[in-house]
């Protein structure tokens, strides 16, 4: 059965991880379809952090839209997709690395992570994605 609207915002609201899908561009290929953190608020546009020039980030930019998809199997199956166009892609600030690890990591890990990840991964982005069109479903206790 299909979520209501306010459903499917709450349960892509939550820390799931999620499956980002873009079309890579690499004819004979899949489209590029990795885990990611992403931030989202009902309502708003949703947010990912990765890297300037890292496959996902160069797809992403050439495509200008791009899937996610987050799912459970406990206590009910159910998942939302999500695809939308990019609204925006600007420099990551550290605040943001510590908000999005913050909602994934527990809160003695984020510190030593964010220290870690700003340093080694690189320039990063953040790309905003604007919801556009919506699969739900949740399957009850099958």
């Amino acid at each position: 059965m299909a979520l209501s609207r306010a459903e499917r915002e709450q349960f892509l609201a939550e820390p799931h991880v999620a499956a980002l899908a873009v079309d890579a561009g690499e004819e004979g290929r899949a489209p590029l379809t990795v885990p990611i953190w992403y931030q989202y608020e009902p309502g708003g546009d949703l947010w990912i952090m990765t890297g300037r020039d890292s496959r996902k980030g160069t797809s992403i930019a050439r495509a200008g839209r791009f899937t996610l998809m987050v799912d459970r199997v406990s206590p009910t199956v159910r998942y939302v997709s999500v695809e939308g166009p990019v609204v925006a892609t600007l420099p990551a600030t550290r605040e943001q690395l510590v908000e999005i690890s913050s909602r994934y990591l527990p809160a003695e890990k984020v510190e030593g992570y964010v220290d870690f990840a700003w340093k080694a991964h690189g320039e990063q982005v953040v790309i905003h994605m604007r919801p556009q069109r919506w699969l739900s479903s949740d399957l009850g206790a099958v």
